[in-house]
């Protein structure tokens, strides 16, 4: 699939840029203002118990800062982290060697943790329950179990598809959050503060313009600012303002919603092809020649949250604001209830 601008994965070469920017304790983390709260809480009462903080599981779209609330955490407690994902870790010494370094109290974060295989999977049970790992030593007849202790440690894992996490997994997390799309105004917060860090000039006004197209995802808003900071060094005089946010982000073909091309594409399809709906995702990603997963994990949660898109057993429906938006005129049917 094509990187999108508005895309709220991250892009290769994005790492450098996204580091220097990450908040490095919770009060200066912007947003998230209830899962902040409740995360104060519990690393006040850990440090002053002595103890490894609970699991912690967060979810939510790409974008949003999950990765950076897990390095936010581990400074609050003043300890080690060691960071992983689901696919990289392919066999059980992977993991077996990730646990077994581990210090005591250390954070353990791993990304896309849906994507364990089972097998991995069951070697957390016991490490994350009772901090120890139950070995197999040998082959056949001579085959002995082992039990080594590990360090107290917190493990935090982080997904897009807290459905597709098995229950024994999830059960095991005592600490749940979901990350929410974050509004104009904390994006807002977010581009002053991280134009300050890259001494980029931007005022109040242009600042609001690129927050407002950032479908509420602090990784595109950064994404963006980078974008309007070259076009206000060579076509303006290197302050960003709302007319050169607009000139900017309308050559990048961003609209007033943060809608790029695909977006207007596949609601445009559901409307033209299908009457509006309902139509079932397999369609709608033969139609668009796109995968179904990317439908569902990059383009539809936004269109969800924002009431352009319903999904209903039947099917997606485009919903009213896509016609109005999108300048189609309403057909009759079951579309105009919304």
């Amino acid at each position: 699939m094509e990187e999108r601008i508005v895309a709220g994965s991250r892009v290769e070469d994005e790492q450098t840029f996204e580091l220097s920017l990450r908040p490095k304790f919770l009060k200066e983390y912007i947003g998230q203002q209830q899962v902040k709260d409740n995360l104060a809480i519990a690393v006040a009462a850990t440090r002053s118990r002595g103890e490894a903080m609970d699991h912690v599981l967060l979810y939510g779209p790409p974008g949003l800062g999950k990765t950076t609330l897990a390095t936010v955490i581990a400074n609050e407690l003043g300890v080690g982290l060691r960071l992983t994902s689901g696919p990289v870790i392919q066999i059980k010494g992977d993991l077996t060697a990730i646990l077994t370094n581990l210090q005591e109290h250390d954070v353990l974060f791993i990304d896309e943790i849906h994507r364990l295989q089972p097998q991995i999977e069951e070697i957390l049970y016991p490490a994350m329950e009772d901090f120890k790992l139950d070995l197999i030593i040998g082959q056949g007849p001579s085959a002995r179990s082992v039990t080594l202790p590990l360090p107290k440690f917190t493990l935090i894992g982080a997904t897009t598809r807290a459905g597709m996490i098995t229950p024994p997994l999830r059960s095991r997390f005592g600490i749940v959050h979901r990350l929410d799309f974050y509004s104009d105004q904390d994006l807002k917060v977010i581009l002053k503060r991280s134009a300050d860090i890259l001494q980029i000039h931007i005022d109040d006004s242009g600042a609001e313009e690129i927050a407002r197209r950032s479908r509420g995802t602090p990784r595109v808003a950064n994404r963006l600012l980078r974008r309007v900071r070259d076009f206000a060094q060579v076509k303006a005089d290197g302050v960003i303002s709302r007319a050169v946010a607009n000139d900017c982000l309308a050559m990048l073909a961003i609209d007033n919603h943060g809608f790029e091309e695909m977006d207007k594409k596949l609601l445009l399809t559901i409307i033209e092809k299908f009457g509006g709906g309902p139509v079932g995702i397999n369609t709608i990603a033969a139609a668009i020649s796109e995968e179904v997963e990317a439908i569902e994990d990059i383009y539809e949660p936004f269109l969800i949250q924002k009431g352009f898109l319903n999904r209903t057993p039947r099917g997606r429906m485009a919903t009213r604001l896509a016609y109005e938006h999108l300048g189609c005129p309403m057909v009759p049917g079951p579309m105009n209830l919304f």
